[in-house]
């Protein structure tokens, strides 16, 4: 095989010369859209209102406050040592 062949072939493979492209006049101009489902727009609805939602829910507080403070509220020593025993063991 002689390697000075290899000049031929390129020549013959090569790429010609490419022309510049014109833009087509007077066509109208294409744009993209986006379009939001229905379960999409629900969705940020959602949480949009969990967002603003307090995270403290001022009735219990106001309720669990008076009966403090009016002496009605009992915690029995056994459930308390056995919620805090366990919250112990879950770390």
């Amino acid at each position: 095989m002689r390697i000075d062949a290899y000049n031929q072939i390129a020549q013959l493979y090569g790429v010609s010369k490419t022309s510049r492209t014109q833009k087509a006049q007077g066509t109208a101009s294409v744009s993209d859209q986006v379009s939001i489902s229905q379960a999409g727009r629900d969705y940020q609805i959602a949480k949009k209102a969990v967002s603003e939602a307090s995270d403290i829910r001022e009735d219990k507080v106001a309720q669990l406050k008076n009966m403090v403070n009016s002496g009605q509220y009992q915690v029995n020593g056994d459930d308390f040592a056995s919620k805090l025993l366990e919250k112990y063991n879950s770390l």
